[in-house]
């Protein structure tokens, strides 16, 4: 059989089509090649910077003391506001702090298992009045423990002792404007010890408060619309009204 004449253009085309096989051979090696040292270039080239001072205070675990300082324990709730001797900041907040730090109120707190209690330097009776009573009554205002504790039965027990009423009157004009200044304060348990040492100062000083209750009368209403108070309001001007204060 004679042989078959192979087309010269064909041998051309195929010559082309060879040509590229190898050349897309070429590339490909060459692209997986360039990949290859990218990814070895990147992976060398991937430095871990040091966390700045703010982000190891985001990202660090508090210590064990400070996780222990900061959580709250169930017995919280049943400790008053108490001022720490020991803190960073001990200086008194308050005149009556700073009085109470000199020593200028002759009693001290006693804790007690059950109760609280005063103990007094010298019997109540052979303390003057002035100033002392005005001065537990303008630590009524005070927010914190003991202060509140020693200005509220401060205050009740100086007009318990004999001859109170005399010594009493003369200084209700100091007294009353610091009354109304616990009335009118936005803490509730300070309106409450006010209130409280209103209703005391009536039934030591009688009548004598009438002419000062007109001071007193529009912070009273103002709590009135409080539902929360209403009732021990009303309970206080019936008091007043009973040992010689008018209220209408």
């Amino acid at each position: 059989m004679p042989p078959v004449a192979v087309p010269s253009q064909l041998i051309s085309l195929l010559a082309v089509l060879l040509g590229i096989v190898i050349l897309l051979g070429f590339l490909q090696a060459t692209l997986k090649a360039n990949c290859k040292s990218n990814v070895f270039r990147m992976s060398s080239g991937i430095q871990v910077k040091p966390k700045t001072a703010v982000q190891k205070s985001k990202t660090s675990p508090l210590p064990h003391s400070a996780q222990h300082a900061t959580k709250p324990k169930p017995s919280d709730k049943l400790n008053p506001k108490t001022i720490d001797p020991f803190g960073a900041y001990t200086r008194p907040t308050s005149a009556f702090a700073a009085i109470y730090a000199k020593g200028g109120i002759p009693c001290r707190l006693v804790h007690g298992s059950v109760k609280h209690r005063l103990q007094w330097e010298c019997l109540p009776e052979t303390v003057p009045f002035d100033p002392l009573l005005v001065t537990l009554a303008e630590g009524l205002r005070e927010t914190k423990h003991p202060y509140t504790f020693v200005s509220k039965e401060g205050f009740k027990e100086l007009l318990m002792v004999d001859g109170a009423t005399e010594k009493a009157i003369p200084l209700l004009p100091r007294l009353v404007p610091v009354l109304k200044a616990a009335l009118a304060h936005s803490d509730d348990e300070v309106f409450g010890r006010g209130l409280d040492a209103l209703v005391q100062l009536s039934a030591v000083v009688g009548p004598s408060l009438n002419d000062h209750l007109k001071h007193l009368l529009t912070n009273l209403s103002r709590r009135l619309m409080n539902k929360k108070f209403r009732e021990k309001i009303t309970v206080a001007l019936q008091k007043l009204e009973q040992y010689g204060g008018k209220v209408s």
